[in-house]
């Protein structure tokens, strides 16, 4: 073999090896030729002419970006530290690479601005109890403003709510408070039912007075099982009428 042909050979081993790319499949490589766009290639094996064409290499796994806390005002101004989390992805590598920068940081950067946005527009009480509300809607928003990135926001979630400890010290009090006025609330109720039991019960005894002897008897059966020494038996003022009458008719026959 002559030296001009292990020269040919040698060259094109080289051109191979730098012309031949191989991607993964959650992986998209935006070819550029000459400055100019050619398109996305892969996954699998391609090839593209060296010194030529440029590879941009993007991939399409989704990301999980952590939102630095940020410090943010509510609407009924008191002062919280919020993070999140957002979940996004390249669903066009053209656009990721020729219409932003860094699509990462760009998506980063407007994750922070949003976040202080819409919850400075929330009151306290909203951002404590309607976070999947807000979580909503600033997938909403984020997803509108990277759509022309080729950038898609599944997901928004906040992740915690750091509250000052005097505002902790106040809700604890208020939440302590609501626990007061729900147990008053109750037991009103109950003395409410109660009375207008104990009404109905009384009305009854009133149609038949022979019942509230058998509930004098009832109730010095339940006593006696308690092994008192003492039982006190209550007795109706009426048996006693006969002989006051008797005692008044004695006196004013010695007069």
């Amino acid at each position: 073999m002559s030296i001009s042909t292990i020269t040919i050979v040698v060259l094109i081993v080289l051109f191979l090896s730098s012309s031949i790319r191989i991607l993964k499949e959650y992986e998209r490589g935006v070819i550029f030729r000459l400055g100019r766009l050619v398109g996305a290639k892969g996954p699998g094996i391609f090839l593209i002419i060296p010194g030529i064409d440029k590879m941009v290499k993007i991939s399409l796994r989704t990301v999980v970006h952590d939102v630095p806390p940020q410090d943010i005002i509510t609407k009924d101004n008191v002062s919280v530290k919020v993070n999140a989390v957002v979940y996004f992805r390249v669903i066009d590598p053209n656009k990721a690479v020729v219409e932003v920068e860094d699509y990462l940081y760009a998506t980063s950067q407007l994750s922070q601005t949003t976040l202080r946005s819409i919850l400075g527009q929330q009151e306290l009480d909203d951002l404590l109890s309607s976070r999947d509300k807000i979580n909503a809607e600033l997938q909403t928003i984020l997803d509108t403003h990277t759509d022309p990135w080729g950038i898609k926001v599944s997901q928004v979630e906040i992740k915690h709510v750091d509250l000052p400890q005097e505002m902790q010290r106040a809700m604890a009090k208020q939440a302590e408070a609501e626990r007061e006025r729900r147990a008053k609330v109750i037991n009103a109720e109950g003395e409410f039912q109660a009375s207008a039991r104990l009404l109905e019960a009384g009305n009854i005894l009133n149609q038949q007075p022979v019942t509230i002897q058998l509930r004098f008897l009832q109730t010095l059966r339940e006593i006696a099982t308690e092994n008192n020494s003492t039982i006190i038996f209550p007795v109706p003022i009426d048996l006693f009428t006969p002989f006051i009458k008797l005692m008044e008719n004695k006196a004013i026959e010695e007069k």
